[in-house]
């Protein structure tokens, strides 16, 4: 059974910088597209960034590329999402999860959260003006 844990989240300033980490056990990664999802109070989880952990390919919501990377250790079973110059708008509950590989990695970002197979516990980020 997947296991994810995510650690990185925290009270940040805007214009600072945070790295979301998330650690797989429990499966063969090369078989699962992982994303992290954001929720606000008030609204569903939506995927924002994914990787496919078997040929790297990456998918960002709009407006996103640029500030966040999202990247993954092979060798660790980690994957991690590296968030710049945070806005407010940037502040919510970071989710990891996974979702088998059967699709292009856009789609898999796409997939309503219910489609994803495994979640991490959460991280709270939090960016203050």
């Amino acid at each position: 059974q997947v296991q994810l844990v995510e650690s990185g989240g925290g009270l940040v300033q805007a214009g600072d910088s945070l790295r979301l980490s998330c650690a797989f056990s429990g499966g063969t990664e090369d078989k699962y597209v992982i994303g992290w999802f954001r929720q606000v109070p008030g609204k569903e989880r939506k995927g924002i960034s994914c990787i496919s952990m078997s040929d790297g390919s990456t998918y960002y919501e709009d407006g996103l590329e640029g500030r966040f990377t999202i990247s993954r250790d092979k060798d660790k079973n980690m994957m991690s999402l590296r968030m710049m110059s945070l806005r407010p708008e940037d502040t919510g509950v970071y989710y990891c999860a996974a979702v088998t590989d059967w699709t292009t990695t856009d789609e898999s970002c796409k997939m309503p959260d219910y489609e994803y197979e495994a979640w991490g516990q959460g991280t709270e980020v939090t960016v203050s003006t």
